[in-house]
């Protein structure tokens, strides 16, 4: 007898601009203003700029520098993650409430799983809309959602009534949702594939779906199979409460060059010790020391060592770093350093087999 499938209720909550919200929502001065999280030096980088910034074009990631540009009157404050983490936890909490299948993607962002919830609820788009109100009541920030039939679907449809807002796309919808949908909105299409995408003459997903797996496979290699299936609505990618991390890092951009092997063993000493911190609250070690070296002219370069036993003190990390850090001749002067260490000992959980049945509900 052959098994019928689960129909998913997907839902994705992604906090609007969380990292700079914050610093509004503690800071009243800074409300209804240009706030950048990040620094506004030479070397400053934004992490997170609130809406009001985004008017003027204002992106993370975007250079300090840059920023200033085009928001002359933008206001940089300094990141406190201590405080994002804080909030964070109080948002998962509240999605526990509701169901156990919660895959948390990042501080501001997660996955749940609403099929079968702990408030009996048949309405994925009633229970987004609920989370999204006790988050407001319980700390003072807005959140959009997403809700379709699987995360790729619910990822996409988080990002299009943003911000304090939530999309469905029903299961009947999806077909025509992604024919219409341009290319570059395709959760996981970057500027350079889209480009690539562009000379195909794949502007939309209903070209996209034109292609063959074969075409798609020969210009895209294994990605192309993905958006073989993605674009007609498949996705069996299921949530997953139990993230495995795959690997634990730090890093420091200087504001400052450095060019002398010795001052960066100074710099490195610091970070072996952040990166321990970061083991140990983890309960993890790994066996892949990687030092990471980006230089002036903004080139990266990474040196890799394995060793026979898992690793997390700092000395025997900062033993590993020196012997990569003095490998090889470095290319220029220095403006970031970073640790990782991967291999890790997470343990991988068997996933649990259920038995899966059809089910009708409302979206």
């Amino acid at each position: 007898m052959e098994k019928d499938v689960i129909q998913k209720k997907i839902i994705h909550i992604d906090m609007d601009a969380f990292f700079a919200s914050v610093e509004q929502l503690d800071h009243s001065e800074l409300r209804g203003k240009p706030v950048a999280v990040g620094g506004g030096g030479i070397r400053g980088v934004v992490a997170a700029a609130s809406y009001e910034a985004r008017k003027f074009g204002v992106r993370s990631a975007m250079s300090g520098v840059l920023a200033k540009k085009k928001c002359p009157d933008l206001i940089f404050v300094r990141h406190r993650f201590y405080r994002y983490k804080e909030i964070s936890k109080q948002i998962q909490k509240i999605f526990y409430e509701y169901t156990d299948l919660v895959e948390p993607l990042s501080l501001d962002e997660a996955y749940l799983d609403v099929t079968v919830n702990k408030k009996n609820h048949p309405s994925a788009s009633l229970l987004a809309r609920e989370i999204r109100e006790r988050i407001f009541q319980e700390t003072g920030l807005r959140a959009s959602a997403g809700i379709s039939v699987n995360k790729f679907l619910a990822k996409v449809a988080s990002d299009i009534n943003k911000p304090n807002g939530q999309k469905t796309i029903p299961p009947e919808e999806v077909i025509i949702f992604l024919e219409q949908l341009p290319i570059e909105k395709f959760y996981g299409v970057g500027k350079v594939t889209a480009s690539k995408m562009y000379n195909l003459g794949i502007f939309t997903g209903k070209e996209l779906k034109e292609k063959s797996l074969d075409f798609l496979i020969k210009h895209f290699n294994k990605s192309g199979a993905h958006y073989y299936q993605i674009v007609r609505g498949i996705q069996k990618s299921e949530v997953k409460p139990d993230r495995i991390r795959k690997s634990v890092g730090a890093e420091h951009t200087f504001s400052t060059n450095l060019t002398s092997e010795v001052y960066m063993m100074e710099r490195l000493k610091k970070i072996t010790e952040e990166l321990e911190n970061r083991l140990l609250r983890s309960k993890t070690a790994g066996k892949t020391v990687t030092l990471k070296i980006k230089y002036s002219n903004f080139s990266t370069q990474t040196r890799s060592k394995t060793l026979p036993y898992f690793v997390k003190d700092r000395s025997i990390l900062l033993d590993t770093v020196k012997q990569l850090l003095y490998q090889e001749e470095l290319k220029e002067s220095v403006r970031l350093l970073g640790i990782s260490v991967t291999n890790l000992n997470t343990e991988v959980k068997k996933k649990q087999t259920v038995m899966n049945v059809q089910l009708e509900f409302e979206f």
